[in-house]
């Protein structure tokens, strides 16, 4: 989140106001606070004696490209209607929303003479019906949809995208922003097993990635695992506690995924030959090179997704081909993205649910968008995911276009086969965009439509669920791709599993970014961790609910605390965000936490970091709660040179910790269109629907019960690229 001081948005013009919209203010200007989505957000509104001359934003906490771009839209129609009538922008309502209040303030304040009037004025848009033909039509302008224009464009293809929100990017634009593939460079190479560089596909030497604590450990379990067929009786007399692979693994696994198991162990054995004798003569696990393999991360998606449902009466898993293609697939996309201009951070990353060390970040991108032969910078998710598939789309083909602030709402049919879509602009005008080749349906997931979550919920008890609960998705994603496409007679599978995502403010629901492996939870009566918070998301959740309390209303509160280090976007780190996150010493806790009335003594708290990071620097697991990976301490300590902490240098008083109110909220809903491996959606007899196909989560069956984190944004860039390559297979 962005925060602008000074004018960051301003749009003078005329007073034209119509005769029937005729006001008088006293003239001057006026400075209002309001609070926005994401805290406080300030604006100083100008009046003559009958007009409204200037809007300035002088400062906000909006996330750019998500609230803050409703700014540059609403300011000219409030002050060309003269008033606050004006419509929301799609998805971005909450931000709209204050931005008008603010307005309104200002207004009384400045005496307006017909306040019912002002709140009515708006000038209404007078757009033209559309009709028009493309190759390709897109539904969604999120990840997905984008990915699946730039594939399309590139393979010459004409490309509308359709977009219901104000702003390209959807979901996406609000994920952590790191896709989950083994980048293999970076990682143990059998081939060179000493190695400490790798040359990438770039050309240049990259230093190999360390193992983390408790790598070793998983490593060993899985060589252990059991080949026998999945055994399910077992859990007909006994719980299923979801993330314990050590039970998990002594009852088999399904058929399907064994010669991936096999094959696993051969190369685990082969990196285990290599790191004993090193481990032998004291070199420490996280000196060792990383292991990691297109093999591991499928096995892991297969077990960290597989479930059982509340009533223990239904499996979910991911399906095989499915899943084996997007982890193939996935190692294809860091060429292809970085070809759009797209930059990295040459590592692997973990981050919460992810289970290994195979995140990749990107780093924004520079793309030549004015034409003038040096590129321009566009940072995160907005330069990584959004403008640079877009630039690719536009440059293709002068007729490809983004329609935004356009709802799709029904598919057309000729015969059996989907020949296009009609849509609605806010503004009222009826679009019929028609496709010659096909309708890929991009419009993501349900987790925002808490109604629907809770009405085909079979995963989670129901008293876990509320329709208070937050969720971290745009208020767009309510399932309406799903549905469209089931009017045709479409298929869905997996639908019931929806996995909460841990890591949310407690107070709006909205993603609270940063990585598991450098943070801890802290149980809020008792001060304490109460959770290996390197666990699946489903089971971080379920730790929150029973050691967590009502703060708030949201079920399941609890504090995150993290030290300097902690992963985190600069303008965020450090700061305070009413509500959200608190930067404070060691010694100001006391005060925190009284003011937000919490149980848990900060004496405890602090003996829970002292403890944790005491640790994390003899390089073992803490004694109070288990974590199978940490990659930083809470604290801050000096580094031997061989990557070892130096205990005596050790200190916390000084240490600006980042403190967060966090509690569960909807994040990924798992099922969706039924697909087959060429993304094209099926019917209820399992046939293709001819002419139409589907990416990302608007689609079912790839995750199983529970998605790895950066598992998703790994599928939506690879299932775009699919529908978008499908597409010109079965004109």
């Amino acid at each position: 989140m962005k925060k602008t001081l000074g004018i960051l948005a301003t749009a003078l013009i005329l007073c034209g106001c119509a005769q029937d919209k005729t006001l008088t203010f006293t003239p001057g200007s006026y400075e209002k606070t309001v609070i926005g989505y994401n805290g406080p957000l300030s604006v100083r509104v100008t009046f003559s004696d009958s007009c409204i001359t200037d809007i300035n934003i002088l400062s906000h906490e909006e996330m750019s490209h998500v609230g803050s771009f409703a700014f540059d839209e609403l300011i000219p129609q409030i002050k060309e209607a003269n008033g606050v009538g004006v419509d929301a922008v799609s998805g971005a309502t909450i931000t709209s929303i204050a931005l008008m209040n603010a307005v309104t303030q200002a207004a009384e304040e400045a005496g307006v003479s017909n306040m019912e009037q002002f709140r009515k004025n708006r000038v209404d848009k007078v757009e033209k019906d559309i009709e028009d033909t493309w190759d390709v039509v897109i539904i969604g302008a999120g990840g997905a949809g984008l990915a699946a224009a730039a594939e399309a464009a590139g393979e010459g293809n004409t490309v509308l995208v359709i977009e219901k929100n104000g702003e390209m990017g959807g979901n996406t634009l609000v994920s952590a922003g790191i896709y989950q593939s083994v980048v293999p460079y970076l990682v143990w190479d059998s081939s060179h097993p000493d190695a400490t560089q790798g040359l990438g596909y770039d050309g240049e030497m990259h230093p190999k990635v360390k193992m983390g604590t408790g790598c070793i450990r998983d490593l060993n379990l899985i060589l252990g695992w059991s080949e026998e067929i999945f055994d399910s009786t077992f859990y007909r007399t006994h719980d299923f506690v979801p993330g314990d692979i050590v039970e998990l693994s002594k009852h088999g696994v399904h058929p399907e995924y064994l010669p991936t198991l096999k094959a696993l162990k051969h190369e685990i054995n082969a990196y285990m030959a290599w790191a004993k004798p090193k481990m032998a003569k004291g070199v420490p696990e996280t000196q060792l090179t990383l292991f990691s393999t297109k093999n591991l991360h499928l096995f892991q998606t297969y077990y960290g997704g597989l479930r059982n449902s509340a009533e223990t009466n239904k499996w979910s898993y991911s399906e095989f081909d499915l899943a084996k293609q997007v982890v193939e697939e996935g190692e294809a996309l860091k060429p292809w993205l970085s070809s759009m201009g797209i930059e990295f951070h040459e590592q692997q990353l973990m981050m919460s649910g992810e289970m290994w060390f195979r995140g990749n970040k990107m780093d924004g991108a520079k793309i030549d968008t004015d034409g003038d032969g040096e590129p321009e910078y566009y940072e995160g998710n907005w330069g990584s995911y959004v403008m640079a598939p877009y630039h690719t789309l536009i440059k293709a083909n002068k007729k490809n276009q983004v329609m935004k602030s356009t709802t799709a709402y029904e598919l057309i049919m000729k015969g059996n086969r989907v020949t296009g879509v009609t849509a609605q602009k806010q503004s009222g005008a009826k679009v019929i965009a028609h496709a010659k080749k096909g309708v890929i349906i991009a419009s993501g997931g349900y987790a925002a439509n808490i109604n629907k979550v809770i009405n085909t919920n079979i995963y989670w008890k129901k008293d876990l669920l509320s329709p208070r609960m937050g969720s971290t998705n745009r208020s767009s994603m309510r399932g309406d791709g799903i549905e469209m496409a089931q009017d045709m007679g479409a298929s869905v599978t997996g639908m019931g599993w929806t996995q909460l995502m841990p890591m949310s403010y407690a107070d709006d629901g909205s993603i609270a970014f940063g990585s598991v492996s450098d943070g801890i939870f802290i149980n809020p009566n008792s001060g304490k961790r109460f959770v290996d918070e390197s666990s699946d998301r489903d089971v971080l959740a379920e730790k929150c609910f029973k050691y967590g309390m009502a703060i708030n209303g949201q079920l399941g509160s609890y504090l995150f605390i993290g030290g300097e280090t902690t992963s985190e976007t600069k303008e965020r780190r450090g700061i305070d965000i009413p509500g959200k996150q608190y930067a404070r010493t060691i010694h100001q806790l006391p005060e925190l936490i009284k003011s937000l009335k919490l149980p848990a003594t900060p004496s405890v708290i602090e003996q829970t970091i002292r403890s944790y990071d005491e640790a994390i620097m003899a390089g073992k697991e803490p004694d109070d709660v288990p974590k199978k990976y940490a990659s930083s301490l809470i604290g801050r300590a000096k580094k031997n040179d061989d990557g070892s902490y130096d205990a005596s240098t050790y200190s916390l008083d000084s240490v600006m910790l980042t403190i967060r109110v966090l509690a569960p909220s909807t994040h990924h809903t798992m099922g969706g269109l039924k697909i087959d491996a060429w993304r094209r959606v099926l019917d209820n007899a399992d046939k293709p629907i001819p002419g139409l196909y589907a990416a990302g989560e608007v689609t079912g069956g790839i995750h199983g019960g529970n998605r790895l984190g950066g598992n998703a944004l790994t599928e939506i860039l690879v299932s775009g690229r699919i529908a978008a390559r499908s597409v010109n297979k079965f004109k």
